[in-house]
């Protein structure tokens, strides 16, 4: 399996799912951008994974459909149910399995950003969309904060090795905030170093991995007894997520 992110407005991420020669497209804001990468990598995009219905994760849809051989639009069962995500053909949920290309493919349910938000997970790789950041993860717009929570508790107990593709570029700015939670985490500076490294030089900061996740994210951390202070969990995560909204 070969993943190529595709970046898309101005910090938006899609990415080609590529196997055998046939591609998938998750949350494809943009299409024409993906209609170059796919002719650039010379494959056929037959899917389009959604991990939300947001516009800046589903925008693309449209002209890739009128573009392409496209056999299935997947999203959230919740999402579907809703008629929130265009030309959608299959209706996921926690815990089920589709493959692609010979490479199963699981779903897991992660409300609080959005309340039909999923994740993909496929030989490794977890997209993630706007739930889990690299030193990060999104507002909670449509959940609780004890669902969100819980929601990263649940991706973060994937493998060590899973690679981490997110919804959006805003890797620099999450460990700016996150040294602010944790000053005297040596490992957040040196992923902040090369990081700020890796955009000076125009490289994507995507993938992360859990590991490096799991020793810098304050919000995979929340539950830390060093950041929680005393707090219970949901009451940590809320100030750290109410501390990164205004920072």
């Amino acid at each position: 399996m070969k993943i190529i992110p595709v970046p898309c407005l101005s910090d938006n991420y899609a990415y080609l799912v590529v196997q055998d020669g046939r591609a998938a497209v998750v949350d494809p804001s943009e299409a024409d951008p993906v209609l170059v990468a796919i002719e650039k990598a010379g494959v056929e995009l037959v899917e389009i994974w959604l991990t939300h219905h947001h516009w800046d994760h589903v925008g693309g849809i449209e002209g890739l459909v009128d573009e392409c051989r496209i056999e299935a639009v997947r999203g959230s069962a919740y999402d579907h149910k809703h008629s929130r995500i265009p030309h959608q053909t299959v209706a996921l949920s926690d815990g089920e399995t589709f493959e692609f290309g010979g490479a199963a493919v699981d779903i897991m349910e992660i409300p609080g950003h959005t309340l039909g938000a999923i994740a993909y997970v496929t030989e490794g790789n977890l997209f993630s969309g706007d739930t889990l950041f690299i030193a990060g993860c999104g507002r909670v717009f449509e959940g609780t904060m004890e669902m969100m929570s819980q929601s990263l508790a649940k991706l973060r107990d994937l493998p060590l090795t899973t690679q981490v593709w997110c919804g959006h570029e805003y890797t620099v700015n999450n460990l700016r905030f996150a040294k602010t939670v944790e000053p005297d985490n040596p490992d957040i500076d040196l992923a902040l170093a090369e990081a700020t490294s890796a955009r000076a030089e125009g490289r994507h900061t995507v993938p992360g991995r859990m590991d490096r996740e799991l020793g810098t994210n304050p919000f995979l951390r929340f539950d830390d007894p060093r950041i929680a202070r005393g707090r219970d969990p949901v009451a940590s995560f809320t100030a750290i997520r109410g501390a990164k909204d205004s920072f």
